[in-house]
Parts: C-alpha cells; sequence; structure tokens
C-alpha cells in the first residue's frame, strides 16, 4: 500500500485531489493508497524527502490565482523531487459559519488563495468583515467557535466537520479550478502507471548573469526544436533584487531523443537547470459533495 502525505488538515481540497489520485489508481492498476496529512506544503514534501512517504500531493497552480509560490520555491530547493501526475480539480467554495446570517459575520478565516478567489463576493456580501489568513481551508474551521466568525472551505470539509454552509459556490469565477501535483523523491523511470493523455515537462532554470538575450536564449533552444511551452513564471532568486530564476512548463514531443538533445543545449545557457520530469494531467470529476 502506498503512503500519500498531502496539505492537511482532512477535508482540504488537496485531499479530495489526493483521494482522486488513490481512486484513478486502484482503477487502473489495483492499487492502493493510505492518505497522511502535514500542516503545511514544505512540511509534505519534507516527508517525502526522508521517505516517511512514498508519494506527496501538493497544489501547484490555481486558474484565477495562479502559482502557489511556496510549492514552486520548494520544489526549487530541494532536490531529487519528480512530478508523477498532475490533477486538475474543479474549486467550489462555500462560506462556513455557526451563525445564522451573513449579517452576523465580523471575521472570516482561510487560505489566502481562497480568500483572492472569493474577493469580490466578500467585498459585496460581506464588507466590513476582518480577514485572516490560515494554512489551508480546512484548518479555517477551527476557528468557528463563535457565532460571528466565518470560514471559506469546500462543501465536502463542512459535511465531514458537520457545519453548516452560509452560502456556496461563492467564488469569483465559475470555471475555478486548481492543478495539483503528484510528487515522487529519484529520478529515473517510476514504476507507477500515469493517466493516458498528452505528456508535458516542468523545469526550472536560472541565468549565469543579466544580460541582454540571456533569457532569449534558452527561449530560442526551445523553439529550435519545436517544443512548445505553456507555461512560464519568474520567481526570485532570494539572492539579489532584480535577480530571477524562471519556471517554464512544456508539451513533451513525441521523439524522446529530441528532448534529451534539447536539455542538453539548455543546459549551455543556464546557470542552473532542475528537470522534474515528464507527467500527463489527469481531470477529475468530483461528486458534488466535494
Amino acid at each position: 500500500m502506498l503512503t500519500l502525505a498531502y496539505l492537511g488538515p482532512t477535508g482540504t481540497y488537496t485531499e479530495a485531489a489526493a483521494i482522486a489520485y488513490c481512486n484513478w489508481l486502484e482503477r487502473s492498476c489495483g492499487g492502493q493508497g493510505k492518505l497522511v496529512p502535514y500542516p503545511s506544503i514544505s512540511q509534505t514534501l519534507e516527508a517525502l524527502l526522508t521517505r516517511t512517504c512514498d508519494l506527496a500531493v501538493i497544489p501547484i497552480e490555481n486558474s484565477i490565482q495562479g502559482s502557489v509560490t511556496v510549492s514552486l520555491d520548494t520544489f526549487w530547493e530541494k532536490e531529487h523531487l519528480q512530478v508523477q501526475q498532475a490533477l486538475v480539480l474543479p474549486i467550489h467554495h462555500a462560506l462556513i459559519s455557526r451563525g445564522g446570517a451573513l449579517d452576523e459575520i465580523k471575521t472570516v478565516y482561510s487560505h489566502p488563495q481562497a480568500l483572492a478567489q472569493c474577493q469580490h463576493w466578500l467585498e459585496r456580501q460581506l464588507p466590513q468583515v476582518s480577514l485572516h489568513s490560515t494554512n489551508s481551508t480546512a484548518e479555517a474551521l477551527q476557528y468557528l467557535q463563535d457565532d460571528t466568525v466565518g470560514a471559506i472551505a469546500s462543501e465536502r470539509a463542512a459535511q465531514l466537520y458537520d457545519l453548516p454552509i452560509l452560502a456556496h459556490a461563492i467564488n469569483d469565477h465559475r470555471d475555478n479550478c486548481t492543478r495539483f501535483w503528484v510528487v515522487r523523491a529519484g529520478e529515473g523511470d517510476s514504476p507507477l502507471p500515469q493517466a493516458p493523455g498528452r505528456s508535458y515537462l516542468s523545469l526550472a532554470f536560472s541565468l549565469p548573469q543579466n544580460a541582454p538575450g540571456a533569457l532569449l536564449n534558452p527561449l530560442q533552444v526551445l523553439a529550435n526544436y519545436g517544443i512548445n511551452m505553456t507555461r512560464i513564471e519568474s520567481r526570485p532568486t532570494k539572492r539579489l533584487l532584480g535577480e530571477y530564476l524562471f519556471f517554464v512548463d512544456v508539451e513533451a514531443p513525441e521523439d524522446e531523443g529530441d528532448l534529451g538533445e534539447a536539455i542538453a543545449h539548455l543546459r549551455e545557457f543556464t546557470e542552473i537547470l532542475k528537470v522534474f520530469g515528464s507527467y500527463t494531467v489527469l481531470a477529475v470529476d468530483p461528486s458534488p459533495s466535494e
């Protein structure tokens, strides 16, 4: 049985993604998974690196608020992290409270991404509330001690903790979804299967110097090999102000030889190059309770 670490506690969207992956794994190859929650993304990945678990599930990007920066930063800082599978999960937020009406709510807790994804709804419906960040949406439920406190989490979380929902589907954009990575430790071929579909490759690199054409050179390598880039994002190197590293997702070419040559050429124009592995994307169609 595989042990999967995930951003907890029970009731988070990451747990829903981990459950969906376990269900797919069981259907595809009969594998079974045991879920273990951790209080932060960095601790979730650390459990993987210390071999406390076999896989880790972390959020990587939201369709509205963009990348989960702590996930990207930890991936860059740690060694031997490889993406096994990506999952895309629809996100539908609910306002959960022991209070009986919206006008009773004075304080709302949730993960910063969830608060941002419901920003306009909160401004319209609860303009005077005080907003407070938590490590996860499910952790926010721990603060529901009186009728003046609300939390933003999933409908599934409210059901798990037997808490009333004041409003549902409060996210500002109906097609809100989050991409998660199932992560393994170590390089090389994984014994686990991947969902069928187009393969993608994720990598990150820093540049040898801040000079004209420094970023163009590695991007030109991808173009020369006909490799389609689907995402690029910069993050501070944390060394000098104005110095950045770049996270890139590409569509993996059918010819693995071309990919290997392209990566070899990329190394010529980068200071540090990290390849996080190739994977497919599993679209999750959760039940209404999730």
